[in-house]
């Protein structure tokens, strides 16, 4: 923003420590608040541009105008060039950013200890030929029953059944394209004690091609989390003494940097079933995805509109319509 500076003070709905800056990343699922002091020369207008994260641009960056009120005298156009965004490769500045990102001091404070720990590796590969994206080696595929009514009514085989893998081998490397490039389609679903404190380690990795790591941002429906910390490179164990544990943001949507880790912890006190996926849509389509579920014994009556395709759309379209 030309000759503003923009103060944080929010992120996806929590309070943050105050910090200004010239210019912000937000990645799909993001949201902020900023506040702006319009204390500039108010006959002239300023530009404010928009430009690709995380994403080689294959269009010119977006314009548009700040204009004061009460000055119609004013050029319609901005007589300096616009701001240049950094580089939309400048990972540097990217993570500068988001570590500036602090919780107001008043924001829930983390559990200091976790019950489960599960690590989620973000891999590329194929499956019968088609390109698609992988967490532990399972291309997340929705099926037609929905997860709430299948779990609530006990429904068998409407998902995959199998426990699911928490963790990937401990001799892959994160810096190379996989030896093995091959994935499998899966439907299961991470089931989570009641009311117990998870933490979710999501560890980035090469690509299909050489020399490629992506940015995703993680968003987890139901509930909000505590961004305990980022890394470069493989996540191990050693590196829980640096989380932060004592004003860590609270959010519902974090970002993985390319070849690093994000780890997250949240309290599975929400009763029903979640998806928690990369943010940018096609990728979720494409299989970056995964599915908690906790309490559902807790929930109450679910409207049959919302139960109306697969397994449970028989149990209700037929007779008076109870399972």
């Amino acid at each position: 923003m030309q000759n503003h500076k923009m103060v944080v003070v929010e992120a996806d709905g929590n309070y943050v420590q105050p910090f200004a800056v010239e210019d912000m990343d937000i990645y799909s699922g993001e949201s902020y608040s900023v506040l702006l002091t319009t204390d500039q020369d108010p006959s002239q207008n300023y530009w404010v541009s928009i430009s690709v994260r995380g994403r080689k641009p294959q269009t010119p960056q977006g314009l548009t105008i700040l204009h004061y009120l009460h000055h119609p005298k004013t050029s319609l156009i901005p007589t300096r060039p616009p701001p240049v965004a950094p580089l939309w490769n400048n990972y540097t500045h990217s993570k500068l950013f988001t570590t500036k990102i602090l919780a107001l001091m008043g924001t829930p404070q983390p559990p200091t200890t976790t019950h489960r720990r599960i690590a989620l590796l973000n891999t590329q590969n194929y499956i019968d030929g088609y390109t698609k994206w992988a967490i532990n080696n399972l291309s997340l595929v929705l099926p037609s029953t929905p997860y709430l009514g299948a779990l609530k009514y006990r429904i068998n085989n409407a998902f995959d059944g199998e426990k699911l893998p928490e963790n990937f081998p401990m001799d892959y490397n994160v810096m190379n394209p996989a030896t093995n490039q091959n994935s499998s389609y899966g439907s299961g679903v991470y089931m989570l004690d009641f009311n117990t404190t998870v933490d979710v380690i999501l560890q980035n990795a090469n690509a299909l091609a050489e020399n490629t790591s992506e940015i995703h941002p993680w968003h987890l429906h139901g509930h909000d989390f505590w961004v305990l910390g980022y890394g470069e490179g493989r996540f191990s164990d050693q590196k829980e003494n640096n989380f932060n544990l004592r004003n860590p943001p609270f959010r519902n949507t974090a970002v993985i940097f390319p070849y690093g880790w994000t780890a997250l912890r949240f309290v599975a006190d929400n009763p029903g079933a979640w998806a928690f996926h990369c943010h940018i849509e096609p990728h979720l389509h494409m299989g970056m995805g995964v599915v908690f579920a906790e309490g559902v014994h807790l929930v109450g009556k679910v409207p049959h509109e919302a139960l109306t395709c697969g397994l449970t759309g028989k149990m209700f379209m037929g007779g008076n319509g109870k399972p």
